[in-house]
């Protein structure tokens, strides 16, 4: 009977979708050993100064801070990769006038997925999936993957098009790129091809190509 009544009194798992933005700090490391109290200075004052109101703005709540960099989810993938892009954008700006070995530069992953939603944390293989393209993604730069590509392309300004030869493409300012890669599990193996020019990250997927096929004999 106890047995029962505990699992009468168990509470379901909250689950939702949530689009999920993962963001560290590049080389912090390398920061905290040369200088800690003015890394850690200047780190708070971009979070409180640009990145939490700009989570805020786009409808995000952070979710948690994990001293070199944060996870934040939102309703909307749109308003994740936006926040994602202003905050890339600002961080160049605000980085200009700071010399080159002191600057805080975000590395950024954003995914679309389903998680298990507490009141001070969320888990899931979405979360997963936001930190393994968090470590992908250049200093300055933005890793995104491909149901995120998918769900922006009509409705955010990106110019980006899908298909063989077709790129993905967006300027992020001062900082780095924007890269799309294809789902860890993905259904059609690609090959991913990118070239820089000036600010702007560009990215082809492309089917991969077949083995030749041996001509049977007669």
């Amino acid at each position: 009977m106890i047995g029962v009544a505990e699992g009468a009194m168990k509470q379901p798992l909250e689950r939702r979708l949530a689009a999920i933005l993962a963001a560290d700090v590049a080389g912090y490391s390398r920061l905290m050993g040369a200088d800690e109290e003015g890394t850690h200075e200047r780190l708070k004052a971009h979070i409180g100064q640009l990145v939490d109101p700009k989570i805020k703005e786009h409808r995000g709540r952070t979710v948690k801070n994990t001293g070199d960099g944060m996870l934040a989810e939102f309703p909307s993938v749109i308003d994740a990769v936006r926040c994602a892009v202003e905050v890339q954008r600002a961080m160049g700006d605000r980085n200009a006038e700071t010399a080159e070995d002191k600057r805080i530069t975000f590395r950024v992953g954003v995914n679309l997925g389903d998680v298990i939603a507490e009141e001070d944390d969320i888990y899931g293989d979405g979360v997963n999936i936001a930190a393994r393209l968090e470590a992908l993604a250049e200093p300055g730069g933005i890793c995104i993957s491909r149901v995120v590509r998918d769900q922006i392309r009509t409705s955010y300004h990106t110019r980006s098009r899908i298909g063989a030869s077709r790129a993905s493409r967006i300027s992020l300012g001062r900082c780095g790129s924007m890269r799309c890669l294809p789902e860890p599990w993905p259904t059609r193996r690609h090959r991913a091809r990118r070239s820089c020019h000036g600010v702007a990250g560009r990215l082809s997927l492309l089917p991969s190509r077949r083995p030749p096929q041996r001509r049977s004999l007669p």
